[in-house]
């Protein structure tokens, strides 16, 4: 983040504190798989020629491992007018069959169904699916981008690009302008250089539609008695790279929406950028008219404003930023650097914004990080105290005053959690583009996974960008759900997390392959549970439903990505204490468990 100081009665920015360090060398290799399209991986993964049949423990189709215990199974296959054979049993002594030809996983379920129902010894029948490598990129040091893909303190990433790239979506990135980066200018479209003071720009000029950054570098003294110097932060360089770095291009760091576009719009420069200047650009890159700007051929569904100053939210800010919002933009900022109440600062504090606190490696609460209840969400930031690969890679330029060359480099601050927002909304957006401003911030609240380090009034949990695509699919979540953190350890029936609130909506993940969620429920008499599961997009998580005394009264199995839902009617004249369970099948991540009776 960028923070607003006073200086000769007129409101400026300063680079914050936060650290930065020389780039690091490229790391050597990338991934092994081929990067395949989503579309195509989807629909690979909807085909299949085999199915699992498993019956049950002490049935003679358990003991037997021949043609004989499967005769009602095959004689349902038949009058489907498919064949199949048996080809081996697995490690839990299911009975692995292949089919004649491959066929939709749609049908087979089907098939599956019809298969269970004809013989009462089959515990369950499903297709033996296909599953495709993620679409994990091949940039070399996206290895060294821990803040995407670690689940302590990332954003669940590759889950999210396996159905959304941000494709189709622009963010307007209103910081120092940008470098035009090999990694990163492929995405850069139009922009605009707001800045009308040339003692600020130190570009020579004015305001015009050259967004590029010539440095922001101070002497000592230039900003304000006392100041000291500083090289140039190339800020928006970094900012920008985070969101849409050029991404499977063999080479250098990926973006969070690397199929979005980045409108670039110049408002910081020397000692910072002047209030009406960033205001001005806020309305221009939403779309709005600005008196001597060119109309913006590129209108931003999301602006991305990783700066702000101690004061409250002022009238000039607001009221670009409600225009903005009018136009169906989405407003992300940062809530500062400063260890303090957001409240006290700003645009962090102004109204309809989505405000972004800073998490750390571990998803706890990063030491500079502001608070409060102003905060609506947090990302990782980074911590570089002990380390600088702590910190957020992202595209750069090795000059100290002018230009230099390309390079990346690690950076900490809220200013880099922002723009990892900015990015999930816009591959939200590109799923939906029909979402409002104030469903992105519900959906991106309500599918956010719970902190797994203290973070205190750090808003709603981590940005789950895998889970905010999957919601944004979905639609808005609705008026009066109470929103339940999971607890864990509640592997087991006798430790199952208490969950009272009627709706509810909780937010758990499923860590490790050996981790399962239970959460107690109590049904009032004549009431019905329905419970909801929404796994991450790429992933298989299962849903099922006990009684009190540990018998299974109902469960939906089905496949990746797929929500499932059971409901259960209590006929009774009591309550009942049921028990809700989250089962992995396949990858780990954040789901969503929605409650009602």
């Amino acid at each position: 983040m960028i923070r607003l100081v006073k200086r000769a009665g007129r409101l400026a920015l300063l680079a914050a504190a936060a650290a930065v360090v020389c780039a690091q060398p490229a790391v050597a290799g990338g991934s092994d798989l081929a990067v395949l399209d989503a579309e195509a991986l989807a629909q690979r993964s909807q085909w299949t020629d085999q199915l699992i049949v498993k019956y049950r423990k002490g049935t003679a189709g358990f003991a037997r491992a021949d043609a004989q215990a499967l005769a009602k199974a095959n004689e349902v296959v038949d009058r489907a007018g498919l064949q199949m054979r048996l080809l081996r049993r697995d490690a839990r002594h299911a009975a692995v069959m292949k089919l004649d030809q491959r066929v939709t996983v749609t049908r087979l379920r089907e098939i599956a169904r019809a298969v269970a129902a004809a013989d009462s010894d089959i515990e369950y029948v499903e297709p033996d699916r296909l599953l495709q490598p993620m679409a994990t990129p091949n940039d070399t040091r996206y290895v060294d981008q821990w803040h995407y893909y670690e689940s302590t303190g990332g954003l669940n990433l590759p889950g999210a690009w396996d159905t959304s790239t941000g494709s189709g979506v622009v963010v307007a990135v209103l910081d120092t302008g940008y470098r035009p980066h090999a990694d990163l200018a492929a995405n850069v479209v139009g922009g605009y250089d707001m800045i009308k003071d040339t003692a600020v720009s130190n570009d020579g000029d004015a305001r015009d539609s050259d967004a590029k950054d010539p440095g922001d570098w101070t002497t000592a003294g230039e900003c304000y008695t006392g100041s000291a110097a500083s090289s140039s932060s190339w800020h928006g360089t970094h900012v920008a790279g985070t969101i849409a770095a050029v991404t499977n291009n063999a080479s250098g760091v990926a973006g969070v929406a690397y199929g979005a576009k980045i409108l670039p719009v110049r408002v910081l420069g020397k000692c910072g950028g002047y209030t009406s200047d960033i205001a001005d650009a806020i309305t221009w890159a939403s779309g709005g008219s600005v008196s001597g700007a060119p109309t913006n051929a590129y209108p931003a569904r999301v602006v991305s404003l990783s700066l702000g100053g101690s004061g409250s939210c002022d009238t000039t800010t607001q009221t670009a930023i409600d225009g903005a919002r009018s136009r169906g933009t989405v407003v992300v900022v940062a809530a500062g650097n400063s260890n303090a109440n957001a409240a006290n600062y700003s645009p962090a504090s102004c109204s309809g914004v989505i405000t972004v606190a800073a998490v750390n490696r571990s998803g706890g609460r990063a030491y500079y990080s502001n608070y409060g209840s102003v905060v609506d969400i947090a990302a990782p930031g980074g911590d570089m105290r002990s380390a600088s690969a702590n910190g957020i890679l992202s595209t750069l330029n090795s000059g100290s005053t002018t230009p230099g060359s390309d390079s990346y480099a690690y950076y900490q601050g809220t200013s880099m959690a922002t723009p990892h927002v900015s990015g999930a909304v816009a591959l939200m957006l590109a799923r939906n583009s029909a979402l409002t401003p104030d469903q992105v911030e519900s959906l991106l609240k309500s599918s956010a996974r719970a902190f797994p380090a203290t973070c205190s009034q750090c808003g709603s949990g981590i940005v789950d960008a895998a889970a905010a695509v999957v919601a944004a699919v979905g639609g808005s979540t609705g008026g009066g759900t109470t929103t339940v953190a999971e607890v864990e350890s509640n592997n087991t029936r006798s430790t199952a997390q208490s969950v009272t609130a009627n709706p509810a909506q909780v937010n758990g993940s499923i860590a490790s392959s050996s981790d399962t969620d239970y959460y107690k429920v109590t049904l009032a008499a004549g009431k019905t549970l329905s419970a909801k599961l929404t796994p991450p997009a790429s992933y298989d998580f299962d849903l099922y439903l006990y009684s009190s005394s540990g018998a299974t009264l109902a469960r939906s199995t089905l496949g990746t990505g797929q929500v499932d839902t059971v409901t259960y009617a209590n006929t009774g004249s009591s309550a009942l204490t049921l028990y809700v369970r989250v089962l992995r099948y396949s990858g780990t991540g954040s789901y969503t468990l929605g409650l009602t009776q």
